[in-house]
């Protein structure tokens, strides 16, 4: 597969979980500061609202290319703190949620990888960034 299509797909793909996720966020803020005050945030409504905007604002500014590598460094920093936050050391007694957590952790932390190899290729030819180039 040509590079420009690889480069898509990948922002697609990385952008179908940002851009609900924060659409979710947004459109149920109360459930959302609840999760948060359950994790000890402070201010759970602002974080709620934070969270929210930057992952719809930023899951769009991938999916169309458009400041791709700042974006993607940032996304791949915001998986890191989200995954540590949300699901480090959680689960308590309950070993089977204990796992599961240790696996949303470990995805976080692949997300996060490909953002950086984002950051690190460009959003190629079929974005916004690469108008222009062939």
């Amino acid at each position: 597969m040509p590079r420009n299509a690889l480069l898509l797909l990948s922002r697609l793909l990385l952008a179908a979980l940002f851009v609900p996720s924060g659409f979710h966020a947004l459109s149920d803020i109360a459930g959302t500061a609840g999760y948060f005050s359950g994790l000890g945030l402070p201010l759970p409504t602002l974080a709620a609202w934070g969270t929210g905007l930057f992952e719809l604002i930023a899951g769009l500014l991938i999916l169309v290319g458009f400041q791709t590598r700042v974006v993607a460094l940032l996304l791949a920093a915001f998986c890191i703190v989200a995954g540590f936050i949300g699901h480090y050391g959680q689960g308590g007694g309950d070993a089977m949620l204990a796992l599961l957590h240790s696996q949303m952790l470990m995805k976080d932390i692949a997300i996060a990888g490909g953002f950086l190899a984002l950051a690190m290729a460009g959003a190629g030819a079929w974005s916004i960034d690469g108008r222009g180039s062939a």
